[in-house]
Parts: C-alpha cells; structure tokens; sequence
C-alpha cells in the first residue's frame, strides 16, 4: 500500500505500519476491496485514510473513554470501523454521509467485525443532517472526512454538541503540502480554516504531521 502521507517515503511507511499493531483480516479485506474500487474509477484513493490513521484513531476513541461519537464523511467504513471499535459495548457511533453505494460496502464489514449494533447512518449532506441534531452536549468524539469548503461550517455546528473535553478530529489539514501553496478552493479553505482555529479559544488546537495532516480540537 502506497503511503497516505507525502511526508513519508515507500520504506519509511512500510516501517510505520510494521510498527503498529497488524490489521486483522476484516480490516485488510475492507482496505483492498475500497483499493480495488479506486483502481476501477469507483472512488478515489484519497477518500481512504492510512491503515496507522485507522488505528490512532481506534486507540484514541478508547483512551479518551469516548461513549458517543459522530463521523461526517464515511465512505466505505475504515475510519467508523476503527472508532466503533474504540467504542465501549454500550458505545454509538452516528455516521453522516450521502453515499448509499459506499455505505452498502461499509455495512458489510460493520457486520463482520460484530459493530453493526454500535453504528447508526444517515443518508444525505452532511451541513443539514447535522444541524437537525439536537443542540446538547451528546458527543464525546467527532471526526470529519468530507467537503473541505464545509470544515468551517461542520465544527461550528459540533461544537455545541460535542461534550466539554471532547475531540474533533479533522482530515486532511495539510493538503499535500498545498497549505504552502493553496491551488484549489479546498486548499484555500483549510488555509484559512488552520488560522482560523489556531486563533479560536474555544478550542485547544493541534494540528499533527499525521498521513494528510490530522488537526485535533479540544472542547474546553
């Protein structure tokens, strides 16, 4: 698997990944039938997050102790799979995404992985999906994949409903690197939206050299 991070050489993300807990068989039939419906047009590569961005966010769900979480953006179902499995028993998941196609593939391998209980989906954009929520502290953990012009708009929107010390986990911040170099309305957008965050006190902000780049936000 070709590295998700321009930070990284073949070799070194081939290190990476030997040195962190191998996938089990659910996760690396998930990964290659989500490669294999890149390489037939399907979907795009970039949709996919890094195997060690599945398992940060995995162990990070269970040591923050995260009970309820939302994920804007699933795709086929890697980064709901990892969370749901940092999930407690009696721990939900509430996934916002506009695909039926890729959901269908998710459910599969919710199902195989015994999380289907834990997971609940929602057809449709994400911005009213989100808004139709209730305004109550409710989540525990956030992670949003999707629209980059719609970052702005998404944590605005989770941070009433996000508990106070919960996280929101926002992909793809550096853009390749283009953050030095914004070339698209979506670089531009995360441009401004990493300043804006930075500047933001009601968050305490980091953003992590992690596959794309992976900014963290915490509720104070």
């Amino acid at each position: 698997m070709t590295p998700r991070s321009f930070l990284l050489t073949q070799e070194l993300a081939d290190h990476v990944r030997a040195g962190s807990e191998p996938a089990d068989a659910v996760v690396a039939d998930l990964l290659a039938e989500t490669a294999a419906m890149a390489e037939r047009g399907e979907a795009s590569a970039t949709y996919q997050i890094a195997p060690e961005q599945g398992s940060f966010m995995q162990l990070l769900t269970r040591a923050v102790g995260a009970r309820h979480a939302i994920e804007i953006g699933t795709f086929t179902g890697f980064s709901a799979l990892s969370i749901a499995r940092g999930l407690p028993e009696d721990g939900s998941l509430l996934c916002l995404e506009r695909s039926a196609e890729w959901i269908a593939v998710a459910r599969r391998y919710w199902e195989r992985a015994g999380l289907a209980d834990r997971i609940e989906v929602r057809l449709g954009d994400a911005l009213p999906s989100l808004r139709a929520l209730p305004l109550a502290e409710t989540f525990d953990l956030a992670f949003v994949d999707a629209d980059k012009t719609g970052y702005a708009g998404y944590v605005e929107e989770l941070y009433g409903r996000m508990t106070t010390n919960g996280l929101v986990l926002l992909d793809n911040t550096l853009r390749n690197g283009r953050v030095l170099d914004p070339q698209t309305e979506d670089d531009h957008a995360i441009v401004a939206l990493n300043a804006a965050l930075a500047a933001d006190h009601r968050w305490e902000t980091v953003l992590l050299p992690v596959s794309d780049g992976l900014t963290l936000l915490r509720k104070r």
